[in-house]
């Protein structure tokens, strides 16, 4: 017997058993809830324009004073006349892309590909990241992002700092045509949960997509912490979406060579003389708000506020009695 031992030892054992492995886990993939919630308008050559009726005196060329009702039957003056004049130079959107190179060393994928393909894997890991880059540029991009189309006239700040069922109602009233729903940082969603709950109405949950969402007049919020989070404060949005409702709309092209999802591509490059094999991952899309009524911003939303509650407990009735007639004196 080696080393005293009557069996063999569990580490020896271990060389000759099968581990089993599982693929590679980011912690940085999100469900992305923005880009099943919007929708998304195919466009041609990469172009998206958006045409406008013009604005006089700050209202549109036309509007519901200019149309008169027609004359009593008894009389017989002119009819009215008018016309719908429109944007001469309309603003065009054209598709942004996000684009990476994927090196991977042949030997590697040859050697090194069971249980799992290492180049496919790469690309998983890779198009998620692109994905994640794509959520963010949908809010954040200085060109056409959510937060840099708002118009000042639709952004509103909050009342007292944390975000409160009438702030979000004040932003209802501005995006009252049909809204679709909210979007937050999870951690605003959360400051607005504690104010609902310290006004005895908790927001209902309703489920979309196979998941739970928290909700105000029917409305979900939805999180993405792509939203910025910045010295304990942030904003919420309020969208309204559809071409049809001249709401906010997703934009992509659809066909693109080597495309592996809507308007993402992917294309092997070639190996060069170092063996290494080279893939190109492409993902186009912009987004368009149709009208300035269409998004609304509620600015300046507290994240860190928390309330403290009076945790006075007692037995029976006359306990509670006494305390609730204490806490009513003290408001007195």
């Amino acid at each position: 017997m080696a080393n005293g031992r009557a069996t063999v030892a569990e580490t020896a054992a271990r060389q000759l058993a099968n581990a089993t492995k599982t693929r590679a886990q980011w912690g940085g993939i999100t469900p992305r809830w923005l880009i099943p919630f919007l929708p998304w308008t195919p466009v041609e050559a990469g172009i998206f324009r958006l045409n406008r009726v013009k604005q006089t005196r700050g209202a549109t060329a036309i509007s519901s004073d200019d149309v008169e009702s027609s004359p009593p039957r008894d009389e017989d003056p002119d009819l009215p006349e008018t016309f719908v004049d429109y944007e001469e130079h309309p603003r065009e959107y054209f598709l942004s892309a996000i684009t990476t190179v994927l090196d991977v060393q042949t030997r590697v994928s040859d050697l090194y590909s069971r249980p799992f393909d290492q180049i496919q894997e790469q690309l998983r890991l890779l198009i998620e990241k692109v994905k994640e880059t794509h959520e963010s540029e949908l809010i954040n991009n200085p060109e056409y992002g959510l937060l840099a189309s708002a118009a000042p006239a639709m952004t509103i700040p909050t009342r007292s700092g944390a975000p409160t069922p009438d702030d979000l109602d004040e932003l209802i009233a501005r995006v009252w045509k049909e809204p679709a729903f909210f979007l937050a940082h999870p951690a605003a969603i959360a400051a607005f949960g504690r104010e609902c709950t310290r006004r005895g109405v908790p927001p209902p949950t309703v489920n979309l997509f196979g998941s739970s969402f928290l909700t105000w007049r029917g409305l979900p919020l939805v999180p993405s912490d792509k939203i910025p989070l910045e010295g304990g404060t942030s904003k919420i949005l309020l969208l309204r979406t559809g071409e049809k409702k001249q709401g906010v709309v997703g934009l992509f092209q659809p066909g693109v060579p080597g495309e592996v999802s809507p308007s993402l591509s992917v294309r092997f490059m070639g190996i060069n003389r170092k063996a290494i094999a080279s893939y190109l991952v492409s993902l186009y899309s912009s987004l368009a708000v149709l009208t300035e009524d269409a998004l609304g911003v509620l600015d300046n939303v507290e994240v860190g506020k928390y309330h403290a509650y009076d945790h006075t407990y007692g037995k029976g009735g006359a306990a509670v009695a006494t305390s609730s007639r204490a806490r009513t004196r003290k408001r007195s």
